[in-house]
């Protein structure tokens, strides 16, 4: 089956000329919650309206509600998702667990689709959220051809995947550089991409853009995605401008159609549309590197204005039955593809005076659709002889049968809607909340660590591979999951997680919903990691549904917020160390500097800021900020009713991972540069 073509309609204006290009569906916000709060966007009324004007032209249309809120922001969100299910809207793409389940529960004939925000890129993951009650995956847009086609053959739910338009460094769902250096978060919708500025790699910032990545294209690909099962591609920009979204969608739509590659002509269109340096297709290809690193001249030329619309696209093709006959009123009906049928009656046909009307003339007269949303593809007449009508009381049955058919087209679905059912009675809050550990390197577990009796050590699996043995001591010790992995790399981490236990770890650190296959079932303790970007009550009680026995907040949750949490499971908090700006699938080292990842890296932005590059699994980077949390000079952390306090160690010496852990059991100030995170001053 052909995939369905999902274009952006950033505006009223970006989705007619989806529409009238070739678009099958049309993603877009309405209201504040979505991840592209800095586009235009719609009002109610044009959303009501953008909605009927799709459903009569057979689009579809997606509701984007895909960031992360509050707890006073979910009843807002759900009237919004209520409201757009009353009209109509064919699914809504979420990023928050307690969005996703709010929903699930209130609205249960409502589609959800899992927001590429949500970070799936493993058939684990796909099938968790489509047993959750997921339609529809968006996936990861680092999947390479083979990644996507194991999730097409082993994920019960749709797979859509991006085709064209930006791609972020970071991966999506797990990028905190804006948020944390400018106050504007991505996970929120306001991005201010700071990954397009200027940066060095063990040198001084220059005019090198090392987080900048080309846009992608998959016009060459667009067979071999049909062929593997994708069900939908997606074209981003619902920040850019409708000249963009109809070059674009003009062209893809062509080449599904056509089932062919692009020409050079539309290769030429593509790129004159918006590029960064040109395209790269290397994430599908499964390799990546500096020849995906790309940006854009401010003075470079605006999008063309698109080609002339096709002018089948947007049109619906209907049948027509007339029937005139003496002494009754003549008939229309219009049928369409989708099981739709209405009629009109006009008026009784009089004896014709001159020239007789013929079954000729009625197809002739009723096949003149032009300027309405539909394509006349038949006429079945029946004319009596000898009888007449006057044009305009033709065209008035006409005009009358194809409103009522843009009625039956745009009649919302009939859907249940149910009450919000209350949280668990649960209270996991504690009065104060015990320390927990996360080292990056054997070398900082000390005996000093382990003599301040931390609730837990926290250790990535890899590292817990290379040991023969683990100091004794009285706390727990848990394996940290790698954020980023793929399927093929699960039996590699599953004998890994058997070694854990042998060492006796029993404790697992979950940051991403693919570890939840991964784990269960094996008696291990799960816990929540902040990759799950838990930002409200409702998320909790879905985690906990789940077999988590406790979860951390995301650090950019405000600490009022975290106390006015429902702790309806226990919550855990990183209150000291260099926060994960991102994680890359590029490694930025190799990228720039060549393989040195054994030593100290460091990416170095305009100010001077230094920020630390760490490997992660997979020859993958992790982004440090440049300066540690320090809050032990603050009391607030311990008021929030947390259940756990960590302390994050990835750069420190051992001798500063126990000055530092001290420092928090005395309530020291801070001894150099550090920062207090966004739990004072929040973010946009």
């Amino acid at each position: 089956m052909t995939p369905e073509l999902l274009a952006p309609a950033g505006s009223p204006e970006a989705l007619k000329a989806a529409v009238e290009h070739g678009a099958n569906a049309v993603y877009l916000g309405w209201g504040t919650f979505n991840a592209r709060r800095g586009a235009q966007n719609f009002s109610q009324e044009e959303f009501a309206q953008a909605v009927a004007y799709c459903h009569i032209r057979g689009v579809r249309v997606f509701l984007t509600l895909n960031i992360l809120l509050s707890d006073r922001e979910l009843p807002e969100a759900l009237e919004t998702a209520r409201t757009a299910s009353r009209l109509g809207v064919d699914a809504v793409l979420v990023q928050d667990w307690g969005l996703f389940d709010l929903l699930r529960r209130a609205l249960p004939d409502l589609p959800l689709h899992a927001s590429t925000q949500m970070s799936i890129f493993t058939s684990g993951g796909a099938r968790e959220i489509a047993a959750a009650g997921c339609e529809r995956v968006v996936l990861a847009r680092e999947c390479s051809k083979e990644e996507t086609a194991v999730i097409c053959r082993n994920a019960p739910a749709e797979v859509e995947s991006f085709v064209h338009g930006a791609l972020c460094m970071c991966y999506s769902g797990q990028c905190a550089m804006s948020a944390l250096i400018g106050g504007r978060s991505g996970n929120r919708g306001r991005c201010a991409q700071p990954c397009r500025l200027p940066y060095g790699v063990n040198e001084p910032a220059k005019d090198r853009r090392p987080l900048s990545l080309k846009d992608s294209c998959m016009a060459d690909h667009l067979q071999e995605m049909e062929d593997m099962g994708v069900s939908c591609l997606k074209i981003e920009g619902r920040m850019r401008r409708p000249g963009y979204v109809a070059a674009v969608t003009e062209i893809y739509a062509r080449l599904l159609k056509e089932g062919r590659k692009p020409n050079s002509r539309e290769r030429e269109i593509l790129e004159r549309a918006f590029s960064r340096s040109g395209f790269t297709d290397a994430y599908w290809r499964g390799t990546k590197g500096p020849e995906m690193l790309g940006f854009r001249q401010e003075n470079a030329e605006a999008a063309p204005a698109a080609e002339a619309p096709r002018r089948e696209a947007g049109r619906v093709p209907v049948r027509f039955t007339c029937r005139v006959r003496a002494g009754r009123p003549c008939t229309l009906t219009a049928e369409d593809g989708d099981g739709h049928s209405v009629t009109a009656a006009g008026p009784v046909p009089e004896a014709a005076r001159n020239r007789a009307l013929t079954p000729e003339d009625l197809s002739a007269r009723l096949g003149k659709t032009g300027g309405t949303p539909y394509r006349c593809e038949h006429v079945e007449a029946l004319a009596e002889p000898g009888l007449s009508l006057s044009a305009a009381s033709l065209n008035g049955l006409r005009r009358e049968v194809l409103d009522a058919l843009s009625a039956a087209r745009s009649l919302p679905p009939r859907r249940r809607e149910l009450d919000v059912p209350p949280l668990p009675d649960f209270d996991g809050s504690e009065a104060e909340p015990r320390f927990t550990v996360s080292v990056a390197t054997a070398a900082q577990l000390t005996g000093g660590i382990l003599n301040f009796r931390p609730a837990r050590v926290y250790m990535p699996l890899e590292l817990l591979a290379d040991l023969s043995s683990l100091p004794e001591a009285e706390t727990e010790y848990c394996a940290v999951l790698p954020r980023v992995w793929r399927d093929r790399d699960e039996d590699l981490l599953r004998r890994r997680l058997e070694k854990a236990r042998s060492l006796g770890v029993t404790g697992l650190l979950l940051g991403n919903l693919g570890h939840f296959s991964l784990a269960r079932g094996k008696d291990w303790r799960l816990y929540g990691d902040y990759g799950l970007n838990v930002f409200n009550s409702r998320s909790l009680a879905w985690l906990r549904e789940r077999g988590l026995e406790s979860a951390c907040l995301s650090f950019e949750l405000r600490f009022s917020q975290m106390r006015d949490l429902r702790k309806v499971l226990p919550t855990e908090s990183i209150i000291y160390g260099r926060l994960p700006l991102m994680i890359t699938e590029n490694c930025l080292i190799q990228n720039t500097a060549g393989c040195r990842c054994g030593r100290p890296n460091f990416l170095n932005d305009r100010t001077g800021a230094a920020f630390p590059l760490l490997p992660a699994f997979g020859h993958r980077t992790e982004v440090q900020n440049s300066c540690p949390l320090w809050l032990a000079d603050r009391p607030d952390w311990r008021r929030l009713g947390l259940a756990y306090a960590r302390l994050r160690f990835t750069t420190e010496s051992p001798e500063e991972c126990v000055r530092a852990f001290r420092g928090y059991q005395e309530g020291s100030a801070a001894a150099g540069e550090f920062t207090r995170g966004l739990y004072l001053r929040g973010v946009e």
